[in-house]
This record gives structure tokens, sequence and C-alpha cells, in this order.
């Protein structure tokens, strides 16, 4: 994976939490993207700071800021 799919599927990622938070799981389902993609393009929004983390259980939801 390089810098560039990581930013397509950050952009996927994007898309899909401008509608509504979501949790990996839900991610994987919605986008048909390997987890290790999901946490990709996460890790790309985090350290841009467009992405919120909040626990919830065992599990963890993502949102946009």
């Amino acid at each position: 994976m390089n810098e560039e799919m990581i930013g397509t599927l950050a952009g996927k990622i994007w898309a899909v939490l401008s509608e509504q938070p979501m949790t990996v799981k839900e991610l994987k389902t919605i986008t048909k993207l390997k987890e290790a993609e999901i946490y990709a393009a996460i890790g790309w929004l985090s350290r841009e700071g467009k992405m919120t983390v909040t626990p919830k259980g065992k599990d963890f939801v993502y949102s946009l800021n």
C-alpha cells in the first residue's frame, strides 16, 4: 500500500463517515474494504486531525470532526 492508495481509501472512509459515525465492523460491511485498509485510512484521517474516536463498550466509534 502506498501513500496515494491510502489517500484514496481515506476519501472512501470520509464519504461514508460524513453520513454517520461507525465502527470498523460497520465500515467493513459498507465499504467492502479489508480491515488493514480501513485502519490505514483511519490513521490518515486521524493524522490530519479529521477524526474523533469514541470508546463504546469493547469497540470504538469513528466520526468526522
